[in-house]
């Protein structure tokens, strides 16, 4: 596998158009559209114990992209008309576009007939069941739909949001419009979240997340991913590290769950847009790794065997095939595991079949989305190979085909669907513990929007219902607009981490505004902290933001001491340190343990540095520096660097990044100090001082470099150590490193892909013992994220090399597709990447 994957290296030099047709040969011939009975002979299922179903097909259903059920059991889908009608994609804006509503007659499974809802759209992507109504994306707007007269036509139409979906660019535009547990409506590729409160639609800002697809699990906890890095999830509820505005969180939204990226394809995938880079394909022509991982679900239902619930289920549309993940939780991080390590959970003979999205279903059952198309690469993104290729095949024709498949256990008689609109109150509240995750979400949604369901039922509920039953009651009381904080004190029993986490954070949203609700929450927080789950005793450190300063910084202080090496704890600990960082400081000055040194508190203490100079009052970073100035027995030699390290990442309080104080720090008469810490501060009359020669070429962001620090000091700090000055045991050093500051392809590639065995810093071999075996990768990281730390590592502790493009790493995260093992420095040494960087 080594050597076939090193040939690849041969595209560092121009790959010409008669190379780059190798799979343009009688070996791919034509791939013609199939029935739907003779595609259902294509697939194969890894389990032997399931099987699939179709449930729809063309002309009832073409082009989808998303499906929703509504709560008669009602299939919507979401058709995308407009994507990709012929090799060019011309007249993609025409408003061909459309959603419509399949109904099961017969209730045998099959859909038997259709209805057009909604017409005229242009490139729609997602829908949301809603009040009195349905929520539409098109390519850029948010609408509110209405059918008035109960025809299943829609009557009215109203703007919720003109720049809903961003660029209008199909897989770069917002998407989703999932229902959170906590009924916000979430997106990808996205930082908006919606909601409708007294009759209003409100546009809230949250964290960016995702590509194509969004789903949750039974805690709640977001999941998504990117075409090259198939899962990522949220370690804490959203938005709540964003609240101190003095610190920049870098962990806990966006976790990468798992670097695999192998993947199973059964059939060769000649037509993907990465064809011609050798590495891409194997030997068979077979797709090696995501190149569009998108829809992702984390299952819920009750129609697999038990040992399916909680699993992550990826699609791959250009591999046609669907991988399943086992999602394991410790404390209150999350990491995923493929459940077969050499083949995959869904696969298909049939080049056309296209899963783009999953979905859950009123039996239990896992429904997949398939667009049955040749081409699915975007027009603007396709290269020549693949036009060619796709022309050659005949993969344009025929166009608007679409299926629906259902998968469940096998021989298992299909769950009746029951018509939940016809549901009363307490019959729904007493769904709200099924053990069916679309039958708990559909209930909560209702009773949420009838605006009438007795709160004495569901206060019932969430103190004697099951685990599940308690957290939906919470969330259909927050929901309802229960603002009364007794109804939620009551569930914090200790019992279940997922209920009292859902307590805590409502809670928090209502503000511990009243003596009695403040100190009931102390209590609790002093009572059960230690013996809490990892979960549970994250959220209480997040709750205490609105505790006073004492219970916050002793629960923080037993927080950091079991977890601080882990970045998400440290940004958890921040966000509940709001204009309090400076206090904190002085706090864990008196702290005995925190004068002896160790890695993870020396980035603590850089991080409350940066947010107390972030903040900007003169008299707490007057303070601080006097903290820098003085004799600290014992830990000098760390805290004191850590301080400065801190201010001279903060923003500043102007356009250039200075600290503006009102006169010159004292400070700054040190002997030896810095020249950096002196460009820092600003202050009235401060003399200009001229650009020495010896200055830098060319310009850093200031925020880019923040990020990039912020970056290292939580992923690459406890091998590298915080000054760049290598680590025994663990790797060398970066300061003074040509391979940091060397050919930038390099760099990037080590850090997307790892880096393996002996490796030489200025004439120093490093090997094991004296390091690890091996860097890991960091593919799941984003490109800004890289971009940011490779321009930091590259200009500090000394080093100066030109910044790193965002662009630039996106170009050679494409070009090195394939790369599944970490490099050697052999490889590289000997690596001729001839290719213009700068496109």
């Amino acid at each position: 596998m080594k050597n076939k994957k090193m040939k690849w290296l041969s595209l560092l030099t121009t790959v010409g158009l008669s190379i780059v047709l190798f799979s343009c040969n009688t070996d791919n011939p034509p791939s013609p559209a199939l029935s739907p009975d003779k595609a259902l002979g294509t697939f194969v299922l890894a389990d032997e114990n399931l099987e699939i179903e179709l449930v729809a097909a063309e002309p009832l259903v073409e082009d989808p992209v998303a499906i929703t059920f509504d709560a008669a059991g009602r299939l919507w889908v979401v058709e995308m008309l407009g994507f990709m009608a012929d090799i060019d994609g011309n007249n993609e804006n025409d408003p061909v576009g459309r959603v419509s509503v399949l109904f099961d007659d017969d209730g045998d499974g099959r859909m038997d007939r259709g209805q057009i809802f909604l017409d005229s759209l242009v490139m729609p992507r997602a829908m949301a069941l809603v009040k009195d109504g349905v929520l539409v994306a098109e390519n850029k707007p948010l609408w509110y739909v209405q059918d008035t007269d109960g025809d299943f036509k829609a009557d009215t139409k109203v703007l919720i949001d003109s720049t809903y979906g961003g660029s209008g660019m199909p897989e770069h535009s917002a998407n989703g419009l999932w229902r959170g547990l906590d009924n916000w409506l979430y997106n990808a590729k996205s930082k908006f979240r919606y909601k409708n409160v007294d009759g209003q639609w409100i546009k809230d800002e949250t964290e960016f997340r995702g590509q194509w697809g969004i789903a949750h699990d039974n805690a709640g906890r977001l999941f998504y991913n990117y075409n090259w890095s198939q899962l990522h999830g949220d370690l804490v509820p959203p938005n709540v590290l964003l609240r101190n505005t003095n610190h920049t969180p870098t962990s806990g939204i966006d976790h990468g769950l798992t670097l695999e990226r192998e993947i199973y394809p059964i059939r060769t995938n000649p037509a993907v847009n990465r064809g011609y880079v050798p590495g891409t394909l194997d030997e068979q022509g077979r797709l090696l790794e995501f190149a569009s991982a998108c829809g992702p679900l984390i299952y819920r239902g009750d129609a697999l065997p038990e040992n399916y619930a909680g699993n992550a289920f990826v699609c791959e549309p250009t591999a046609n095939v669907i991988k399943q993940n086992k999602i394991t939780e410790e404390g209150f991080m999350l990491s995923a595991q493929a459940v077969y390590k050499d083949r995959e959970f869904l696969a298909s003979t049939d080049e056309r079949f296209r899963p783009v999205s999953l979905a859950p279903g009123p039996d239990g059952a896992l429904y997949v989305v398939d667009m049955y198309k040749g081409i699915i690469q975007h027009g603007p993104y396709m290269s020549d190979y693949l036009r060619e290729v796709s022309l050659k095949r005949e993969l344009d024709r025929p166009i608007h085909m679409g299926r629906i498949w259902r998968i469940k256990k096998k021989g298992n008689q299909r769950k009746k669907i029951t018509d939940l609109t016809k549901a009363d109150s307490k019959t729904l509240i007493g769904l709200l513990g099924s053990p069916d995750g679309w039958t708990r979400d559909t209930a909560q949604r209702l009773l949420v929007e009838r605006g009438n369901a007795g709160t004495s039922d569901l206060g019932k509920l969430v103190e004697t219902g099951s685990p599940l039953g308690r957290l939906h009651g919470l969330w259909t009381l927050e929901g309802l607009g229960v603002k009364s904080p007794d109804i939620y004190l009551s569930a914090l029993s200790a019992e279940d981490p997922g209920v009292d986490q859902a307590a805590l954070r409502i809670l928090g949203n209502l503000g511990f505004d009243t003596l009695h609700v403040k100190a009931e929450i102390e209590q609790y927080v002093r009572s059960n902290y230690d013996g809490a789950s990892p979960l549970l005793q994250m959220q209480m450190v997040l709750s205490t933001n609105q505790l006073d300063s004492e219970i916050t910084f002793e629960i923080a202080k037993k927080f950091l001491k079991r977890y601080g090496a882990l970045p998400v704890a440290r940004d958890v600990v921040m966000s509940s340190l709001q204009d309090r960082e400076a206090t904190m400081l002085s706090d864990l000055l008196e702290n005995p343990d925190w004068k002896t040194y160790d890695q993870n508190r020396e980035i603590f203490i850089e991080m409350l540095a940066t947010s107390v100079a972030n903040k900007g009052n003169e008299t707490e970073i007057s303070g601080m520096l006097g903290l820098a100035s003085k004799k600290l027995p014992g830990a000098e030699s760390w805290f004191q660097p850590a301080l400065v390290n801190g201010i001279l990442n903060s923003r500043g309080s102007n356009e250039a990044g200075e600290i503006a104080f009102s006169a010159r720090p004292k400070y700054l008469d040190r002997e030896n100090l810095e020249e950096a810490l002196k460009k820092k501060f600003t202050w009235p009359g401060k003399p200009k001082t001229e650009v020495a020669e010896s200055e830098r070429a060319y310009e850093i962001d200031r925020e880019l470099f923040a990020v990039g620090r912020q970056n290292y000091l939580n992923l690459c700090a406890s091998c590298h150590g915080t000054q760049g000055e290598g680590m025994k045991r663990f790797a060398p050093p970066l300061k003074n490193s040509p391979w940091v500051t060397g050919e930038e392809h390099r760099l990037i590639m080590i850090v997307l892909h790892g880096l393996e065995g002996p490796v030489t810093v200025n004439d120093k071999t490093y090997d094991i013992p004296d390091i690890l075996p091996s860097m890991p990768s960091f593919t799941t990281l984003q490109d800004q994220d890289i971009s940011a730390i490779t321009t930091y590592i590259r200009n500090s502790w000394g080093n100066a090399a030109e910044p790193i493009k965002t662009g630039t790493v996106g170009h050679i995260r494409f070009r090195t597709q394939g790369k599944i093992t970490p490099w050697t420095a052999s490889e590289l040494d000997t690596l001729v990447f001839d290719i213009d960087l700068s496109r």
